[in-house]
């Protein structure tokens, strides 16, 4: 081999290791640079193809490394879109629950307000119908009086005077706003005033009965009185 065919090999060589030392890319291969074996000639086509070989691998390195970021990129998104559907999915359940909590507690609400009215109601239809009843039973009872009464006799002027002495003491009854206790202390203060006129109410009729005894016992008297001085002008009348 000529000096001039070693220069030429040292050349390419160094050119070769210059050109790999500044084309060597981040993802390189591991692909050896072609050695030239000594006293040989210099294959220059067999130098080009491994250098195309070896940019194809470093492309094909970077395309590999591209796409493999685009799907960790396109992961992350899906994962991303998921995170934010599922919040959405979350948030309208958790508003769909609040509403028919809120529904509930409403018709629990208005369930127990009518319930209450019910009750009120109820309750203020039982009063009414007690305080009826008491006034319907004093009625009876002092009516029954009355009646007793007038039976006895409307024509005597005691019983006249007692009537008026009634009517007197007679006060309209205004009970409507008593309550069912008071209701029960009335109906008993009037029961006791009713006995007590049915006391006076004997009183005087036993009082009415000593009168008519006197009366036809002295009638009685004038009778034998006349009879004996033979002016009997009839008999009189007897008291009853």
């Amino acid at each position: 081999m000529s000096d001039t065919e070693e220069v030429g090999e040292e050349e390419v060589q160094e050119e070769d290791a210059q050109d790999d030392s500044k084309t060597k890319p981040k993802f390189m291969a591991n692909i050896s640079a072609p050695k030239i074996p000594d006293g040989e000639k210099v294959d220059f086509d067999d130098i080009y193809r491994k250098r195309q070989e070896k940019d194809l691998a470093e492309l094909q390195s970077l395309i590999e490394a591209h796409f493999v970021q685009r799907k960790k990129e396109e992961e992350e998104l899906i994962a991303l879109v998921n995170r934010i559907e599922k919040r959405r999915s979350e948030r309208a359940e958790q508003q769909r629950i609040r509403a028919e909590r809120e529904k509930e507690r409403q018709n629990r609400l208005a369930e127990e307000k009518e319930r209450k009215e019910q009750e009120e109601q109820r309750k203020k239809m039982d009063e009414d119908a007690k305080k009826k009843k008491a006034l319907s039973n004093m009625s009876q009872q002092y009516g029954g009086g009355q009646k007793s009464d007038t039976r006895r006799g409307k024509k005597t002027t005691e019983r006249e005077k007692k009537k008026k002495i009634l009517a007197e003491r007679k006060k309209p009854l205004n009970v409507d706003h008593l309550s069912e206790d008071k209701l029960k202390d009335k109906a008993k203060e009037l029961w006791e005033s009713l006995m007590g006129l049915e006391a006076e109410k004997f009183d005087l009729s036993e009082k009415l009965k000593r009168q008519k005894y006197d009366i036809n016992l002295l009638l009685s008297r004038v009778q034998d009185h006349q009879s004996a001085k033979g002016r009997g002008k009839g008999k009189m009348g007897r008291v009853r």
